[in-house]
């Protein structure tokens, strides 16, 4: 049986990558370290400043709860962001996070979780789990005030 010419595929060319993260900018925390959800609330309310459309946020942890890198996963509409577990994870993995610590702002000013808000949570968290990275809490930042979903039971 005569093999033809053009059956023969080519070969697949595969790419030789490094992965890296690269720090963009840095801020000071005089906190050092993150102890209650008050503290998280001040220190991503620093790092949001005044946005006008909901930012989902990462901040990845040490073993001693100081915060590392923080990572801006996501950029909303005025109500609504989406919010996948491989695009929050990506950073805590690169920076050999020990904890995560999520939030978002509610540019409605409302820091009432929604249905959303819940669903994510109880995905990050089991994505955690299986990663070896705890999900410590999820936090709902507005102006004056914030919601602790692990306060509220659901982590």
């Amino acid at each position: 049986m005569n093999i033809n010419e053009s059956m023969i595929k080519p070969a697949k060319r595969i790419q030789i990558v490094q992965i890296k993260l690269v720090r963009e900018k840095s801020m000071l925390y005089k906190g050092r370290k993150i102890r209650s959800p008050l503290d998280a609330y001040e220190l991503m309310q620093e790092f949001l400043g005044d946005v006008d459309r909901e930012h989902f946020i990462v901040m990845c942890l040490d073993t001693k709860n100081q915060p590392t890198c923080i990572q801006v996963v996501h950029i909303g509409s005025l109500n609504a962001s989406i919010v996948h577990p491989r695009e929050v994870m990506k950073s805590a993995l690169l920076s050999n996070a020990a904890s995560i610590l999520v939030g978002h702002n509610h540019p409605s000013n409302i820091s009432t979780p929604s249905t959303e808000d819940i669903e994510v949570t109880e995905r990050l968290k089991e994505a955690g789990k299986i990663l070896g990275i705890d999900l410590i809490d999820h936090l709902i930042l507005c102006t004056d005030n914030f919601t602790s979903l692990k306060e509220k039971g659901y982590i």
